[in-house]
C-alpha cells in the first residue's frame, strides 16, 4: 500500500534504521542521507520516510509531503554552501531509477553542464 513501509525497500530499512546511511539532516517526515556513489561533491539524497514508488505518486498522493521533501533539499543545499544546485528526481529503470522508493538528488559544488546525461 502506498505510503506504508515495504519489506524489500531499501530506503525503508534507512528509515527503519536496519541499514545504515550518513544521514545529514532528518525531520518529522522526511531523511537525507549522502549518496553512497557520489556524482558531485555534494550528493546527498532525500527522501519521505512514508513509501512511494516515485515522485509522481507521490505528488499525487500527499502534496504536503512533497513540498517537505523539496524544503528539505534547499535545507541541505543551505546547510552545505552550495550557491546553486540541481535537484533530480528519476522515473523509471530507463531515466536511472534504481531504488523504487522516491528519492530526490542534491547535487552541488562543481558546474554542471546541461543537458545532463
Amino acid at each position: 500500500m502506498a505510503g506504508e513501509p515495504q519489506d524489500d525497500c531499501l530506503f525503508c530499512k534507512i528509515v527503519a534504521g536496519t541499514i545504515p546511511a550518513t544521514i545529514v539532516r532528518q525531520t518529522e517526515t522526511t531523511v537525507a542521507f549522502r549518496d553512497i556513489n557520489p556524482q558531485a561533491p555534494t550528493h546527498v539524497l532525500i527522501i519521505p520516510k512514508a513509501h512511494y514508488e516515485n515522485a509522481a505518486a507521490l505528488a499525487e498522493a500527499d502534496p504536503a509531503l512533497t513540498a517537505d521533501v523539496l524544503r528539505e533539499a534547499q535545507a541541505v543545499a543551505d546547510e552545505e554552501k552550495l550557491d546553486s544546485y540541481r535537484l533530480v528526481f528519476n522515473t523509471g529503470s530507463g531515466a536511472g531509477q534504481t531504488v523504487w522508493h522516491v528519492h530526490g538528488h542534491v547535487l552541488g559544488g562543481r558546474g554542471l553542464d546541461w543537458p545532463p546525461g
